[in-house]
């Protein structure tokens, strides 16, 4: 038997992990000292109540996972006989994978007939939840994971996200955007472009001020590299910003349809993190990132 997992980073709740019978792993967030672990001890998350600490002046850090932990969510999986596919956010973002593959080393070693895939989405939030969500129907269709392996070596690279935050002081405390000193300052209303680049990294790749040009921004991004958008899902995710993603879904509806497949999702805590309140993105299927 095959387990299916991801973690809490792909912006995938334990309600849509159901969906797949899929196990999540819980990625941390620490505020004054103390570390959260998001449904860990409840299903639900309470995002706004979140997101309001966040605007009142908390600055909570991430870190990650041991691999003792790893251990701890894998092991009974190995020990019953069963495979792991794990979809998850990008090993570019955090040293948690060092972890992960010490920990399956040890475990390959212990259970040597057991197998253990992986598939690096490159990305964080929604980019991660749409292809969770793509592999999950593929395993319910009855592919194999050496054919859903086989299909991720080239379809990750087709899954782009744009996304702008609000306030930049989030990013600047995280540290993890490359190029963002382009648009650093006390400009106010201005805020950045953000995408995942192949390398699974985030790039700032300009500005805009104002939220409507930010929002048409990402709609422009659709406009120009989507690969038939409305063919598939188009993920919108919010940071406690649901007037803004609804503003980008309607005008999505207004350019491909009505009937289009659009799914506003809440940034995870741990990404959230780092873009902060008011931010918004789209996730679409496209010719490149």
């Amino acid at each position: 038997m095959l387990r299916y997992f991801t973690d809490t980073d792909t912006d995938i709740t334990p309600s849509m992990a159901k969906k797949y019978d899929a196990k999540l792993i819980s990625m941390p967030y620490s505020i004054d000292g103390v570390n959260y672990y998001p449904y860990t001890e409840s299903d639900d998350f309470d995002f706004h109540t979140f997101y309001e600490q966040l605007r009142a002046g908390t600055l909570p850090t991430t870190s990650a996972l041991n691999e003792d932990t790893y251990i701890n969510y894998f092991e009974p999986v190995f020990a019953a006989g069963d495979d792991i596919l794990y979809v998850h956010f990008s090993r570019a973002m955090s040293a948690s994978f060092v972890s992960m593959d010490k920990a399956v080393e040890t475990l390959k070693a212990k259970y040597p007939e057991r197998k253990f895939y992986a598939i690096d989405t490159k990305g964080i939030s929604i980019i991660s939840a749409a292809i969770f969500n793509d592999v999950g129907e593929m395993l319910k269709a009855g592919k194999t994971p050496e054919e859903i392996i086989e299909w991720s070596k080239t379809a990750v690279d087709t899954y782009a996200v744009y996304f702008f935050a609000d306030d930049l002081k989030f990013f600047k405390h995280s540290g993890r955007v490359s190029g963002l000193a382009a648009v650093m300052g006390t400009l106010i209303g201005v805020r950045p472009i953000i995408y995942m680049n192949a390398e699974g990294k985030m790039v700032s790749i300009g500005k805009e001020r104002g939220r409507s040009k930010a929002v048409a921004r990402l709609l422009s991004y659709v406009e120009e590299l989507g690969n038939n958008p409305a063919a598939s899902p188009i993920y919108i995710a919010n940071s406690d910003s649901l007037d803004i993603a609804e503003e980008l879904e309607a005008m999505l509806k207004e350019k491909y349809g009505k009937d289009i497949d659009t799914r506003i999702i809440n940034v995870n805590p741990t990404a959230g993190s780092h873009c902060g309140p008011n931010a918004v993105g789209v996730c679409f299927r496209s010719i490149h990132r």
